[in-house]
């Protein structure tokens, strides 16, 4: 008998013991896949299947987002380094919980998963059809752990409210994913509301998606990023070429396209393999804001941008690459807003709404640059 069908028969025999009170704790979720995922007892202990998913976590579990979580995958680290070191310095225990590979990438060790005694491993909606291809569900589905998926990235309005409430279920705390998510659309609100009063004019923009990780010309399609765009009142050109919420068009394209707007994704990738040239904003990255600024000057000498009305207006921009997954897109839309239309948005403050977020529902410090003008003083 091999080691995964051991535990199958170990987790059967534990469940023929169990308790009518645990009984009496069991409740379901439905996830963002259509799923009905029942539990017989609370949660808690839990897996990260994308390690920035602590972004959704932290509000929902203020007091030790770690608290329940026993391994997650390394990418917070790789990908927001400052965001990981804040986190960490406040919570040394995530600092010694195991890393996990990627599931899409095949390097998700599931013994390392089926060691950890998880009640539930959390994936993003975009790891289902990896997930599924290798039977993942119904190997851990012998053995007592649920997959559940969860969504702030392929559809963004449709996914971040409910994915926030299976969360507060899952942690016990619905209470505050409905004070997360009424704040959510109170602030796209602000932006929402006040185009559709004005209906000014929508700038052509183009979103360079991870400036100095992928070759030029990675971008968003309709959702997400894209979305976001549209959300704020600008004219998205990847989705006029793109089907998905990401993918990439040529530079002739975007020449062809001539952008009003450039708005370059950055983050500290200093920890990720061969990223150079990145435009490094983000959580503390305030302090180093010339570097950032220099970084995404340089960026736009590509001659895909070189003769762009945008680098001739100076409506050249760039802006934290991880709102694109998580569920603090409403701050992305009032900076693009105050881009796009500034006299409209002359009054709005994206600064100070993400530092009221973090002081409401967050348990680190707010630590500006999370965005960088490429003409110093906008």
């Amino acid at each position: 008998m091999n080691f995964v069908k051991m535990l199958v028969v170990s987790a059967a025999a534990i469940a023929s013991l169990m308790p009518l009170s645990a009984i009496a704790q069991s409740f379901t979720i439905k996830d963002v896949a259509g799923r009905e995922v029942s539990f017989d007892k609370p949660v808690e202990r839990v897996i990260l299947g994308e390690g920035r998913m602590l972004y959704a976590v932290a509000p929902i579990e203020k007091e030790d987002p770690f608290a329940k979580i026993v391994g997650w995958r390394n990418d917070l680290w790789t990908t927001d380094k400052d965001g990981f070191n804040a986190y960490v310095e406040k919570f040394p225990k995530g600092k010694d919980l195991p890393f996990l590979g990627n599931l899409t990438d095949g390097t998700l060790q599931t013994e390392t998963v089926v060691k950890l005694h998880p009640d539930v491993l959390l994936l993003p909606i975009g790891n289902k059809t990896a997930a599924d291809e290798v039977k993942l569900e119904d190997m851990l589905n012998g053995i007592g752990v649920k997959i559940v998926y969860i969504d702030f990235r392929e559809h963004i309005l449709a996914n971040t409210e409910p994915s926030l409430k299976i969360l507060g279920k899952l942690f016990g705390h619905e209470d505050r994913a409905e004070a997360v998510a009424s704040f959510w659309k109170e602030q796209m609100a602000r932006v929402t509301d006040r185009l559709k009063a004005a209906n000014p004019p929508e700038p052509k923009v183009f979103m360079y998606r991870a400036a100095g990780l992928v070759e030029c010309c990675g971008t968003f399609g309709p959702d997400n990023f894209g979305l976001m765009v549209d959300l704020a009142g600008g004219h998205n050109l990847g989705s006029d070429f793109l089907p998905g919420y990401t993918g990439s068009i040529n530079a002739e394209q975007v020449v062809a396209s001539n952008p009003e707007v450039i708005v370059v994704t950055g983050s500290n990738w200093s920890q990720t393999k061969d990223a150079k040239d990145f435009v490094n904003v983000g959580p503390n990255a305030a302090a180093t804001l010339g570097d950032s600024r220099k970084a995404l000057i340089t960026l736009m000498e590509n001659p895909a941008f070189t003769g762009s009305k945008a680098v001739a207006g100076g409506n050249v921009h760039a802006i934290w690459h991880q709102f694109y997954t998580s569920p603090y897109q409403f701050v992305a839309v009032q900076q693009l807003a105050k881009w796009f239309h500034p006299n409209l948005f002359a009054d709005l403050d994206p600064d100070a709404t993400f530092k009221e977020f973090h002081e409401k529902f967050l348990p680190v410090a707010y630590q500006p640059g999370y965005w960088v003008d490429a003409k110093a003083g906008q």
